[in-house]
């Protein structure tokens, strides 16, 4: 029955879009069918956007779109099927966000994904003349070769509150704000000890513990799986200390991302003044900025004392696509255009449909030198000077295709044993439990 009712959900997320833009309307003749599905309407929003400036390309093409949220877990077993089912109604092109990547460019999905030199595009010149961050390259490749690649680039920072900076050192210069989080040093000594003095002023340091927990899990050695086996990297397990930390030095308002108090937070109206969020720029365009109230105008972002990534969605070519031409011709344009016309420039600059977008960073080095990153949000302050740094020390050998799974379970566990429902102990033991009995891997 469940499987019949997610079949039901696919069937209904199905959507068809035929390009009218006077070259190409329904009825005016066969068309090639070109499939694309993702989670979100941003790649399917970017393939309009292609056949918009290529009106001779969609004279062409019937494109045909199906988006599925991951929420409830509904878009990878789709995906999964589609791509097993093959035929005329599989994806030419589909999309893979960094929590589940892995498991489509390296584990058990990946060998239904073309690799982009067998597509015909020049990798090795593009890449280069883009110079892509690093981490989306190590991400995208099988066994050396790229088999997708991000739009976005997903660096993170420290994402502040100015008033409540002045609050808390009396000044809002990033400069400040950064020496007092210990930007550079790798450590998380520096952020506690600022904690601790800024909580006698009536701010916290952060809205809960998930706004360190990327910081901590995309800065780690190795990954939740090594050698097959479940393998709890120091830094990760050292998350379940620091959350408890947060929450006995009372240096946090105990919020859970992605629910009301956060957001709360946001707007400066929890139960203390949060001094900031760590992030990439799209919980900037996407998240605070959406969320701030009257606080927009109010924030700065400067370097992080850890160096990670958040996000991202990655971009794949089906290996057994009729449509391989067309397939590089998107994918290259906007994976790898470091153009002013290509989809990067757009992204970077917020003009993908028209001027006065949303600016947001990019994988491509080559474009961001050349973008304008100055925030109303960020009080004029160029976010680029931040992020484009933060991109370099993104690591991108530390993810598995489980780790949306394991995540979710091991902060539950740190959550249960920062409330004290739980030891240290036991919820060790209970998330080793949850991953051997739902997950085909090896726990010791």
């Amino acid at each position: 029955m469940k499987k019949l009712v997610i079949a039901l959900m696919v069937l209904a997320l199905v959507t068809s879009a035929v390009f009218a833009n006077g070259a190409a309307e329904a009825g005016a003749g066969k068309k090639t069918v070109l499939n694309i599905m993702s989670f979100t309407d941003e790649v399917p929003g970017m393939v309009t956007k292609y056949f918009e400036m290529h009106p001779e390309e969609a004279a062409k093409y019937e494109v045909k779109t199906t988006i599925i949220a991951t929420t409830d877990g509904l878009y990878q077993p789709a995906l999964d099927e589609a791509l097993k089912a093959g035929g005329a109604e599989a994806p030419d092109i589909y999309c893979a966000e960094s929590a589940f990547v892995l498991k489509y460019a390296q584990g058990d999905m990946a060998d239904y994904a073309a690799t982009y030199k067998s597509l015909g595009i020049d990798v090795d010149k593009l890449v280069k003349s883009a110079d892509i961050a690093q981490y989306t390259i190590d991400i995208g490749s099988r066994k050396g070769e790229l088999v997708a690649l991000g739009y976005q680039a997903t660096g993170g920072a420290f994402i502040y509150n100015r008033t409540a900076a002045k609050k808390a050192f009396g000044t809002d210069d990033p400069a400040v704000v950064a020496e007092k989080i210990g930007a550079g040093t790798n450590s998380w000594d520096k952020f506690f000890e600022t904690a601790a003095e800024i909580r006698k002023k009536g701010v916290a340091i952060v809205s809960g513990d998930g706004d360190i927990w990327h910081a901590v899990e995309n800065s780690s050695d190795k990954g939740w799986i090594v050698d097959g086996k479940l393998y709890i990297d120091p830094k990760r397990e050292a998350f379940i200390d620091l959350s408890k930390k947060l929450k006995d030095g009372d240096f946090h308002n105990d919020t859970r991302d992605w629910q009301e108090g956060w957001f709360a937070d946001m707007k400066q109206a929890g139960a203390k003044p949060v001094l900031g969020f760590y992030g990439p720029a799209w919980l900037i365009n996407y998240t605070i900025g959406q969320n701030c109230g009257d606080t927009y105008g109010d924030w700065g972002v400067c370097a992080p004392n850890i160096g990670f990534f958040w996000g991202g969605t990655w971009v794949f070519a089906n290996k057994d696509t009729k449509n391989a031409d067309i397939v590089a011709k998107i994918i290259k344009w906007i994976t790898l255009d470091d153009s002013d016309t290509g989809l990067q420039y757009f992204w970077a600059n917020g003009t993908l449909n028209g001027e006065g977008g949303t600016k947001d960073c990019v994988a491509s080095g080559t474009v961001m030198a050349k973008s304008n990153g100055e925030l109303d949000f960020l009080k004029g302050q160029n976010m680029f000077d931040v992020f484009v740094p933060a991109n370099q020390y993104a690591n991108g050998k530390n993810l598995t295709q489980y780790d949306e799974t394991i995540n979710t379970y091991w902060r539950d566990q740190v959550r249960q044993y920062t409330a004290g429902t739980k030891t240290r102990e036991q919820a060790i033991k209970d998330f080793k439990t949850q991953v051997a009995d739902n997950l085909d891997v090896i726990v010791e």
